[in-house]
């Protein structure tokens, strides 16, 4: 199992969102890096679902329940999305603010590269937000 960050804009979609949903394509990514980690991705993973715009926190947690596919709207093999289900919202989100001042956090992508929309999460990493 690996660990993973996915960014949403809360005003298209939210954690809530998908609470309400209880599963729903993760689709809409077209940078090529992040394409390259949802292919990478798999079944079983879990991942911080993230809120950009005004927010920028890290909400809840998510599991991915299939393995990377076509998205059907596109058609483009290039393009690809998973299936996710909500696991538990995090009691109190966790600031992109109080992430830049965690001096162990600051090789994470999310420091590094803000604007990259799916990213992997080390263990260390993870343990700072699951605790």
């Amino acid at each position: 199992m690996a660990y993973w960050l996915f960014k949403t804009e809360p005003d298209c979609y939210s954690y809530a969102d998908l609470e309400k949903d209880g599963r729903t394509i993760w689709d809409g990514v077209a940078n090529n890096l992040a394409l390259k980690y949802m292919r990478e991705v798999h079944k079983g993973d879990l991942a911080l679902v993230y809120h950009t715009g005004d927010e920028k926190a890290a909400v809840g947690i998510c599991e991915v329940v299939s393995e990377p596919y076509v998205d059907p709207k596109l058609n483009d093999p290039k393009m690809v999305v998973f299936d996710v289900k909500p696991k538990k919202k995090l009691s109190k989100p966790v600031t992109l603010a109080q992430v830049k001042a965690e001096k162990a956090l600051q090789d994470f992508v999310l420091v590094k590269n803000a604007r990259l929309s799916v990213m992997p999460v080390t263990d260390q990493q993870w343990k700072f937000f699951a605790t």
